[in-house]
């Protein structure tokens, strides 16, 4: 992924969605233990210069934070906030931030975030009925400027209906991927679709996962054409139409 900030890696399970973890299953690859988490070398990426002072990733750019852990992990308290001040340095960059933890969300912002950083997307992780309504009410309460529910993996009819309002962007929809993969229903999708048009909520279907089920049949789907078939679905919405792209490139 381009743009992809790893400033940490490595996370402790915390819930259903977490059972076949993507990074878990790339490590073991490599006989390392995901549950270790540790700072890694590129913890400055947002700031590097090049030879003549300027930044190494140019303004504008989109910057896919901590994908191989999760931003407010236990583990990384102690350096999180050098982590917020780069990201406060370079306030010409969107920083999209995926999260499992939103509950620990409040005690581990900066003393300046007041009602959030305008370049800062807060993106909040639901799986199932269960996390929905632990994570969303908390979510909804959070001084955030850029919010947006990912459902990914999808792993059971949900209803968001009870947090759908204007100040979310967007909802994200996607399937597992990897061998073991439980089965994402595409009847779930189209449901969650219909809640966001219900409440004029963009809606993104970002990929089917790789055990995908729609009309009673179900699909093995080679993590290749995982996004592409969702991207032929041609069901994203924005407004009534069809999204082609967002404010953070999801």
């Amino acid at each position: 992924m381009t743009n992809c900030w790893n400033l940490w890696h490595g996370c402790h399970k915390i819930s259903p969605g977490c059972k076949n973890c993507y990074v878990y299953r790339q490590d073991a690859l490599f006989d390392k233990d995901s549950s270790i988490v540790n700072k890694t070398k590129s913890f400055e990426l947002p700031i590097k210069r090049k030879r003549n002072g300027e930044y190494t990733i140019p303004s504008g750019e989109t910057i896919y934070t901590c994908f191989t852990s999760d931003f407010f992990v236990e583990e990384a308290d102690l350096w999180r906030a050098d982590a917020w001040k780069m990201i406060k340095e370079r306030s010409d960059l969107n920083f999209l931030i995926i999260t499992k933890r939103i509950d620990r969300f409040k005690n581990h912002i900066p003393a300046d975030w007041n009602k959030g950083y305008d370049n800062v997307a807060i993106a909040c992780t639901v799986e199932n009925q269960d996390r929905a309504d632990f994570r969303l009410p908390i979510y909804l309460k959070l001084p955030i400027k850029h919010k947006i529910i990912i459902c990914e993996p999808l792993l059971e009819k949900i209803n968001l209906s009870s947090y759908l309002n204007d100040s979310i962007e967007m909802v994200v929809v996607g399937g597992e991927s990897g061998n073991s993969a439980r089965i994402c229903n595409y009847d779930w999708i189209l449901d969650i679709r219909q809640q966001c048009i219900n409440f004029n909520v963009n809606f993104h279907f970002k990929q089917t996962g790789a055990n995908f089920k729609k009309d009673g049949k179900t699909y093995r789907i080679l993590r290749k054409f995982q996004h592409q078939q969702a991207k032929k679905a041609n069901i994203n919405y924005k407004n009534g139409v069809n999204l082609k792209s967002t404010p953070f490139n999801l």
